[in-house]
């Protein structure tokens, strides 16, 4: 019985998804849903995203967590539209609250949306949120074996991003045998290696963003 309620949810929330993803394609929004666990760096890397890519593209930002609206302020200090949902203890973001969220946003002045997911490694990868791509962010002191320990994640995404790498030199941590797992994962996978402090390989990603971007 369980098993079938977990089944119907999911089907509910992959209509709700079709739904949302038909709503972007006819407003030519290319959205990213950006997912990785807590203190990946996965507002830092939209701050920076956001200053890379200056007025190349119209960005729009959807913020989810489970309380605050910390992360959503400080993207708002960038000028970018941003609407914050808070989970109140759900672990993930749905389809549903995508749509609900969307409500609050002028489609028709954004290219580039982000949805930033709730930090997990685990729930996000189970739901649809309409989206264009997925993003899956971790970063170096979260240690080398995240791909082999949550791979569900990692099969479902477009690209990974290494992020912190400018701290390779105090923790042990194994860039090669990263690559490997993720992409024994999924062949062919983008992965950036990039320092949202410093900067580093930040071009990379933001290159890659644009080459993907269909308006």
């Amino acid at each position: 019985m369980e098993i079938k309620v977990v089944s119907n949810i999911l089907k509910v929330n992959d209509a709700i998804a079709r739904g949302n993803q038909s709503l972007f394609k006819e407003e030519g929004v290319f959205t990213v849903n950006i997912m990785g666990s807590p203190g990946a760096g996965k507002t830092s890397l939209l701050l920076r995203t956001i200053e890379g890519l200056g007025n190349d593209l119209k960005i729009g930002v959807i913020e989810g967590d489970i309380a605050t609206t910390h992360d959503a302020e400080l993207i708002q200090q960038t000028g970018v539209p941003v609407v914050q949902i808070n989970t109140d203890g759900a672990c993930h973001l749905d389809a549903n609250m995508i749509k609900e969220a969307l409500s609050h946003l002028d489609l028709s002045k954004i290219d580039l949306l982000f949805i930033e997911n709730v930090g997990n490694l685990v729930c996000p990868a189970g739901f649809k949120l309409g989206e264009s791509a997925k993003v899956a962010v971790l970063s170096v002191p979260e240690g080398d074996d995240k791909p082999k320990k949550y791979p569900a994640i990692f099969g479902i995404a477009d690209a990974v991003i290494l992020n912190k790498i400018d701290t390779l030199s105090v923790f042990d941590f194994d860039v090669a045998s990263l690559h490997k797992d993720i992409l024994s994962i999924k062949e062919g996978m983008e992965i950036f290696e990039v320092s949202c402090k410093t900067g580093e390989g930040l071009s990379s990603w933001i290159n890659w963003l644009k080459k993907v971007v269909i308006l």
